[in-house]
């Protein structure tokens, strides 16, 4: 018998009719009409080559053939199970799972949460579980979501994809950082002092020297003088350290630092970071899915 969608009722009415021996107690039971029940009846019978069930000698009710007392059982079982997976709730057991979850992240963004996402994970017994975190590469991200490519991304929300779900995770303040035992000290710049300092600054691929701190101080007629861009955040606390530069960063990336490196507040207000948490729409009630989400606003909240 061809499984299509259209032929599954007639097996759903055939067991009935099978366990029942009544067409009438079957119509009841399946809500149908004795008449559109002997119809898929009729249907049966063609589809199996046998009549299934006949007459009985007394009048009442039917007899099942031989072919049907084949079918009666192993058809129940089949669709007991069937029915089990339509209303069984899809579930996730961290202890269990051996899933791997793709993180799309810069290096700050990993920075700032990666640690903490995989002590909680670990901390919930997900021994198994493994995380795959991947540079994001907003051109393709689109894409990359929806292939599952990339479970979640985290991302800014200039980065954030059009029409994709998401959720703000943290924001935070920016300040100046230094290396320790710098020779202007560690009290807050003046505007004018931080613009005649050298700075680096972080340029994803692009290798420009102009960011939005720029913008910034040219509104004020101010303009500084950017000696060194680079494509990664943690490649900043390297030059940091072992020169007078200076580097406008997240706070909470600068605590992963804190043994090299002293943070200053700003001069100026400089807004803030915003990290999102990004995905697509399709893993929006998946489990598993739920629970990472559900750690990485952990993690952004402690």
């Amino acid at each position: 018998m061809d499984m299509s969608a259209h032929n599954l009722p007639l097996l759903v009415s055939l067991s009935v009719m099978l366990d029942e021996r009544n067409v009438t107690r079957a119509a009841v039971r399946l809500g149908l009409s004795q008449p559109a029940l002997s119809a898929q009846l009729a249907r049966l019978r063609d589809v199996f080559g046998d009549q299934l069930l006949t007459p009985a000698a007394s009048g009442k009710g039917m007899v099942l053939t031989p072919c049907a007392l084949t079918l009666r059982e192993p058809l129940r079982d089949a669709l007991k199970r069937l029915d089990d997976v339509v209303r069984t709730p899809p579930v996730f057991e961290p202890k269990q799972s051996e899933r791997t979850f793709s993180i799309g992240a810069n290096d700050n963004a990993s920075a700032m949460l990666g640690a903490r996402l995989v002590q909680r994970m670990r901390r919930s017994g997900a021994a198994k579980t493994r995380l795959a975190f991947r540079a994001v590469d907003l051109a393709r991200l689109t894409g990359q979501l929806e292939s599952g490519e990339i479970d979640i991304a985290l991302v800014s929300k200039n980065g954030l994809p059009n029409g994709m779900p998401h959720k703000p995770l943290l924001e935070e303040r920016f300040m100046m950082a230094q290396r320790k035992a710098h020779p202007r000290g560690t009290r807050r710049p003046s505007l004018k002092e931080y613009a005649s300092l050298e700075h680096v600054i972080i340029s994803g691929d692009g290798g420009g020297f102009r960011g939005f701190v720029d913008d910034i101080l040219a509104a004020r007629g101010l303009t500084r003088r950017v000696g060194v861009s680079v494509p990664y955040y943690s490649v900043a606390p390297v030059i940091l350290q072992s020169t007078d530069l200076v580097c406008t960063l997240p706070a909470r990336f600068l605590a992963r630092y804190s043994s090299v490196l002293a943070a200053c507040p700003l001069p100026f207000d400089a807004g803030r970071f915003s990290l999102y948490a990004t995905w697509h729409a399709r893993f929006d009630d998946d489990p598993g899915h739920l629970w990472l989400r559900d750690l990485l606003t952990a993690c952004a909240e402690d």
